[in-house]
């Protein structure tokens, strides 16, 4: 675990990690809630293998806006480079913003997987790595110290580098698990699908079905005894308005007072009817899309009730 200061030495650094492919990175923010918050530490793992600590360096880079910058131009920028965070938009906002490109959110990627096959209270780093990847006794305690004192205490550098462990075992992991809910279409077995999808059919109608009486119960009681608020949900109401008027009329507005509203109406297959021939003077735009439903197939239990 080097924990670099030397601008020069990090410098170098930044130079190597230009040949790497996938670069694991975490940050530390002093004053993040301040009108200037700074750049304390960028740590880095190139080897997703590496559980000891040994390949990541924590680079510190507090108060020295120009080696940020060159690790930005030659990192953050790079789009030959992976650069895998967790909840990056809070990184990236500070390295490079915009401009940086090929940026691999774990948050993200945990969140798009269903959750019946990663079912967590929270998409938080320290959850991931515990459930996922079986680390002990995560101590996120040093997230909310003072990045911007120096020295720093050995517990804030090594909770630095743990970080960047975490980091990669839990992309290593989403990925695999990604594969695992997603494999090749192509060679699906239809056939368990199916016979997965009648299991579980039956009791998600009867869970959905439960699921919607007692929304409705709650929603009654809570409003039969004047509460706003349960130990599990909050009661709120809101008023939607829509404005209608009838359409000759607001045709009649447009030509009288020149009012601008060139813009598309979508046709109704019950408007194309009215309009019948006279669709033809209009000049129309058609767009077509294509749609894929599932139906149920019923012929087996039909045939089965005419015997």
């Amino acid at each position: 675990m080097p924990y670099l200061t030397s601008a020069s030495k990090i410098r170098s650094l930044v130079t190597e990690y230009t040949q790497a492919s996938t670069l694991w990175i975490d940050t530390e923010i002093a004053e993040y809630k301040s009108h200037n918050p700074r750049v304390s530490l960028i740590q880095v793992l190139d080897d997703p293998k590496d559980l000891s600590g040994d390949r990541i360096y924590v680079l510190d880079v507090l108060d020295q806006p120009d080696v940020v910058a060159e690790f930005i131009d030659k990192i953050m920028v790079n789009p030959q480079i992976e650069k895998v965070f967790h909840n990056a938009n809070f990184d990236v906002k500070y390295l490079g913003n915009k401009k940086a490109k090929n940026i691999t959110c774990t948050l993200e990627m945990a969140k798009k997987i269903p959750y019946y096959a990663l079912p967590l209270p929270n998409y938080q780093l320290k959850t991931l790595a515990t459930e996922l990847c079986h680390f002990k006794n995560i101590d996120k305690q040093e997230q909310s110290s003072d990045w911007g004192r120096r020295p720093l205490t050995e517990e804030q550098i090594e909770y630095a580098y743990l970080d960047c462990i975490y980091l990669a075992q839990v992309h290593q992991r989403l990925i695999e698990l990604n594969k695992e809910i997603n494999p090749d279409p192509a060679t699906e077995n239809l056939t368990s699908l199916n016979t997965r999808y009648a299991q579980l059919e039956h009791q998600w109608k009867l869970l959905d079905s439960e699921f919607a009486n007692l929304q409705e119960r709650i929603k009654k009681a809570m409003l039969a005894q004047n509460l706003s608020e349960s130990y599990y949900f909050k009661l709120s109401s809101y008023e939607r308005k829509m404005v209608k008027v009838p359409f000759i009329e607001l045709a009649r507005l447009v030509q009288t007072q020149n009012i601008d509203l060139n813009f598309p109406v979508t046709l109704t297959q019950k408007l194309q009817k009215d309009l019948g021939e006279n669709l033809e003077q209009l000049s129309v735009d058609i767009e077509k899309t294509t749609t894929w439903r599932l139906t149920p197939n019923n012929q087996e239990s039909d045939e089965n009730s005419n015997e």
